[in-house]
């Protein structure tokens, strides 16, 4: 296991050196942008996929929050559940991973969230990043819906574009983040 500051660190120099993309953009949410930082490059990267883990346990951990499982929105968040789970297991502590679809599926089980039940557990809904916060309050209506008790929201890079206010006022609950837009340099 790395120190916190030494995984906080190398964590934010690959999100520089791989994630930030210099362009004009268009976002999920429609807006423009003239950078992108895509986060798969680095939840994604051997090295990286680790540091998520620790910078985003450690973090939520800090905050106090108690918690048993962490997912959100698929696609964004599902390599940051599992390598919080992860990194979690390599410090004897159980905490599941789990998926929210978009939508309900309309067969097999007929589920929106995936993996090990939410139901009557206290959950950490996870992004890559947040615009406006679009995606993780879906995710946090779904695991409502499933019975999950969310404690937080954590992002690993907020765009200070007004997410961190919108999550808090409509899902009622603490926005976390490991890393902003200045120390990213944009």
């Amino acid at each position: 296991m790395t120190s916190h500051a030494d995984a906080r660190a190398r964590l934010l120099e690959l999100i520089k050196d791989l994630a930030v993309v210099r362009g004009k953009v268009t976002l999920s949410s429609g807006k423009e942008a003239d950078y992108y930082i895509d986060l798969r490059r680095v939840t994604l990267h051997h090295e990286a996929s680790r540091l998520v883990g620790e910078v985003m346990l450690d973090l939520v951990d800090e905050a106090g929050i108690e918690f048993a499982a962490a997912g959100g929105l698929t696609m964004g968040a599902d390599p940051v559940g599992t390598a919080m789970m992860h990194a979690a297991g390599g410090r004897d502590r159980a905490v599941d991973a789990f998926v929210v679809r978009k939508a309900q599926k309309s067969y097999g089980m007929g589920r929106q969230v995936e993996g090990p039940g939410v139901d009557g557990r206290d959950v950490v809904v996870l992004e890559d990043t947040s615009t406006t916060g679009g995606s993780a309050l879906t995710a946090v209506e779904g695991v409502r819906k499933a019975g999950g008790n969310v404690k937080a929201v954590a992002v690993i890079v907020d765009r200070d574009t007004g997410a961190k206010e919108r999550i808090e006022a409509e899902a009622g609950v603490p926005y976390l983040f490991a890393f902003g837009l200045d120390e990213l340099g944009l």
